[in-house]
Formats: C-alpha cells, structure tokens, sequence
C-alpha cells in the first residue's frame, strides 16, 4: 500500500531557459521504500527535473514539499540538507584515492585535529554491510581497480552513509555487462528495503521493469503518464516516451 505523504511531491514545476520552456508544469511524487523510475526520450527533460530536485538549477515556478513540508531548493547544499544525494552517470569519484576517502570526501571526520581513520573505515564497512555488498574485498582499495560495477556500488553506499532519504541514480547501468548490471539492479532494491526513496533514471526499459514500482513518463517538458509497474507492458511505456499514447488528465 502507497504511503499517504511521499518523501518529495512537485506540483506545477516550470523551468525555462530564455525563451525555451523545457518543464511545462511538472507534477511528481516518489515514496519511501519505492523504486520509481524516471524515463523519457532525450530532451524529455529528464535531467532538468532532476538538477532542480538536486538544487543545481533551481526551478522557475512550482511547489516543492519534502516529507508533506513546503521546502525550497536553491542550492545542492540546501538539497543535501534535505537528504536528497544524486547519484550522476560519471559518479564523482576520485580514482586515485581509496572507498573510505571516496565516500567521505568533503565530510571527513575528525579527531584531535586529524583524520579519525578507524571511525571512517568502520562507518564506511557498516555502509556496504547495510546494502549486502560482498564484491568489495577491501574499503582500502583504490577506486582504480575496481569495476563499473563496484564504482556504481561505492557511490550509492556513500549515499547510505549520507543518511539520504532520497536518492536519486543517474543511468546507473550504463556501459555496464550483464553481470554487474545484475548487480547494481539488486543493489537498487536493497537500498528502497532500507526505507530510502528512489529515483531512477534509464534508457533501459527492462532494467526500469525489474526494480521499479512505480513508473513516471515525461514527453517533450511534460509529465505524460505515472503509472504502476504491475499493470503496465512494456509496449505501453514506450508508447508515452515516443508520444504515440497519451494519458488525460496528467500534466
């Protein structure tokens, strides 16, 4: 059963950029515990609703409520505030330093004036331990020596050890083989078990229908259908993404 408040709910959202109007009065919700994914064809507007939500460009019009409360998103640290972390297709990863460095970057703790290493190292294994992450040998590797997969995997647990109530995945399974898209797929539904709402954004229709709940179509700067994974096809969703199917009544 839907939960009755959703961790974040748009209404109205436009967002412009001189005369071109690429969000045409966006309404869109994602719950606690739920997968839902975001699809569309290029220039849908996908990564503009998503840069918004992110507070990297913030939207020209609309009501933002996170958790049922009215907020406003004006920059990615007001966002992160919220317990929103994205996710991006190139993951913002620094290969040359280790998983523990990479998931702390920028939030270091502390202790007596330096690094506190061992508490790092032990928050950063509960992390991968919350998510059953077993492909990790060691927190101590290098990013440079792990695989599309493992990268995609140090970068959703840095959201878990971010507390986020919402994440959101940029392409998570892109240039990924079978195996490992298996695996950041199984990864994805694990962190909603953890209560996390998340949003994910694919190309790949059938990656959309192995992990996601719910699933929102946007057409052209506009949100053309919302519907439940379970009583849609695949045909139906690439009949909204192309625009051949409309649904009345959604923005």
């Amino acid at each position: 059963m839907t939960p009755q408040v959703p961790v974040v709910e748009l209404t109205g959202i436009r967002k412009s950029f001189g005369p071109v109007e690429v969000l045409k009065g966006i309404d869109f919700s994602a719950y606690a515990g739920q997968v839902t994914a975001l699809v569309g064809d290029n220039g849908a507007g996908k990564s503009t609703l998503i840069k918004g939500l992110a507070g990297v460009q913030p939207f020209d019009e609309g009501l933002i409520r996170f958790a049922g409360t009215q907020v406003e998103l004006n920059s990615p640290l007001q966002a992160s505030g919220y317990g929103i972390e994205v996710v991006y297709q190139d993951l913002a990863l620094c290969e040359n330093l280790d998983i523990v460095q990479n998931m702390f970057l920028g939030k270091e703790e502390l202790k007596m004036g330096t690094l506190n290493e061992p508490a790092m190292e032990l928050q950063a294994t509960q992390a991968l331990t919350r998510l059953s992450v077993r492909t990790v040998k060691s927190v101590r590797q290098k990013v440079s020596s792990l695989s599309g997969g493992q990268r995609q995997t140090v970068a959703i647990a840095r959201s878990v050890l971010r507390e986020a109530k919402l994440v959101i995945l940029d392409e998570p399974t892109a240039a990924l083989g079978v195996a490992q898209t298996e695996q950041v797929l199984n990864l994805v539904q694990r962190l909603a078990q953890q209560g996390v709402a998340v949003i994910i954004i694919s190309h790949n229709i059938s990656d959309v229908f192995k992990v996601a709940d719910q699933i929102s179509v946007m057409y052209l700067g506009q949100m053309v259908a919302h519907l439940n994974t379970k009583s849609t096809n695949y045909d139906e969703v690439i009949a909204y993404i192309t625009g051949t199917k409309t649904q009345e009544g959604v923005k």
